[in-house]
């Protein structure tokens, strides 16, 4: 195991602030929306040569990969690098891509989701090369990867069954991964997972003058959208024909799971677009669609919400009308490459006492204490466990969901920043992560591993989907 020197890598982190700041402001400068990384991409690769990783490489995907170190074991990084688009542009005060900076914060999109773990990650690097804190066995690797905004984890997908492979690497030589996706300050051991469902009902055209001879799917659907409300807005009690997705908190329904599931939290479902047909205005729809994000919290499956929609009495009810999917994702890359998955993303918790996560707790412990900490204008939002799960999902859906390669989150910025207009992180949290993150190497007790650090993990579906 290395030894650190704690005071001279948090000297050598807030040194470095200035750096990371004009790194992140100038990847927060280049759109970089799902499918359109290159440019981003291409500048990381720059500056990772800048600071002097080893090697840098990127992939058919178009994943950034800076290597640390030629050992056999591997401790990696990941920071997803393409951003949602900036949605209303009167919602913003500030142009998104030239965003800003002043003393505290920096804001731009991308700035917390999550670019900010990207300049956080590059700069560790830079301290782990000068500091020599990269053990003598291992290699650390950088990851910046994309489209995980359009498919959480298919890029470590594509790595894990493409990458690796071609460069001799399995996954059993990856002894962990740190998320770098915004914590508030935590360390999170897990979250819930989730999966796009889509339900098609079909009707009849007719002339809308005389719409009995018709049979309108817009009406059918409407049916159908009110249960699905009712599943996520519904209480477990004998009164609900439609008994809530907070049934999974209850023993009575989730006798195995119901303590992982109050950890993580209850599922949701909600309904994130519709689509019809119709022959024009003057005539009844003949098609509607809708498509739903689902939540999925321990014990859930994703059969089980599949058939939590089939049961619906509406879909019951208009029968062979009514057909409940989930969607596939093959959008090409930003290079052109192609990784056909399905749009489930499994749930994960790591047991809190995993040789991982208490690397992380560790190196906080030993940099900054055993509370969250932050700047002023962040510490309204950390008030809570230093060790938690996030909101939402991650790529860890598949390092740890599919793959059972370990798996834990620390991150600058805030997930209420995720997606948001104004989105803002604060320059406080570079310094700290970059700091922690050039720790955990020298703190990670291989002899402390157990065979599965799984509290829960959500299984695979019945497709053919590696």
């Amino acid at each position: 195991m290395s030894t650190v020197d704690f005071s001279r890598v948090n000297e050598l982190a807030k040194k470095y602030e200035p750096e990371m700041t004009r790194f992140l402001r100038d990847m927060i400068r280049i759109p970089s929306e799902s499918c359109q990384e290159e440019g981003v991409i291409r500048r990381i690769k720059e500056e990772m040569e800048k600071v002097g990783f080893d090697r840098v490489e990127i992939d058919k995907m178009g994943n950034v990969l800076g290597f640390i170190g030629s050992g056999p074991r591997i401790i990696a990084f990941d920071a997803h690098i393409d951003t949602v688009g900036v949605g209303n542009r009167s919602n913003w005060t500030f142009d998104p891509y030239e965003g800003y900076e002043d003393a505290e914060t920096i804001g731009g999109r991308g700035a917390s989701d999550q670019e900010g773990g990207m300049a956080s990650m590059v700069y560790a690097g830079k301290i782990i090369k000068e500091l020599g804190l990269c053990p003598k066995d291992c290699t650390i690797v950088m990851v910046g990867t994309v489209q995980e905004e359009d498919c959480d984890g298919m890029c470590w997908q594509y790595i894990v069954n493409k990458f690796f492979p071609a460069k001799g690497i399995r996954k059993e030589q990856v002894e962990f991964v740190v998320s770098t996706e915004p914590t508030d300050g935590g360390i999170y051991r897990g979250h819930r997972g989730r999966m796009e469902i889509r339900v098609d009902v079909k009707g009849v055209s007719c002339h809308g003058s005389a719409p009995e001879r018709g049979d309108n799917a817009i009406y059918k659907m409407a049916d159908i959208l009110q249960e699905v409300r009712a599943l996520n807005e519904n209480g477990d009690g004998p009164s609900n024909e439609i008994k809530g997705l907070v049934k999974m908190l209850n023993p009575a329904f989730n006798p195995e799971h119901y303590e992982d599931a109050q950890f993580l939290g209850r599922g949701t479902c909600t309904t994130s677009q519709i689509f019809y047909t119709s022959p024009s205005r003057c005539a009844v729809a003949d098609s509607c669609s809708i498509s739903i994000d689902r939540r999925m919290t321990a014990g859930e499956t994703w059969d089980s919400c599949l058939e939590e929609i089939r049961q619906l009495p509406s879909v019951k009810k208009y029968g062979d009308d009514v057909e409940v999917s989930m969607y596939m994702y093959d959008r090409p890359s930003w290079t052109g490459e192609v990784y056909e998955t399905e749009c489930y993303f499994p749930t994960w918790i790591n047991k809190e006492n995993a040789a991982h996560v208490q690397a992380l707790v560790d190196a906080h412990h030993a940099l900054y204490g055993e509370e969250r900490i932050g700047p002023d204008g962040a510490m309204h939002l950390r008030h809570r466990p230093l060790i938690d799960k996030w909101t939402f999902s991650t790529n860890g859906v598949a390092i740890q969901g599919r793959y059972g390669i370990p798996c834990v989150g620390f991150g600058p910025g805030a997930e209420s920043q995720a997606h948001a207009p104004n989105e803002i992180t604060w320059k406080q949290d570079l310094v700290t992560c970059a700091a922690l993150y050039a720790a955990v190497p020298g703190l990670y007790k291989e002899e402390n591993k157990t065979a599965d650090v799984s509290q829960f993990r959500a299984g695979k579906t019945n497709n053919d989907i590696q």
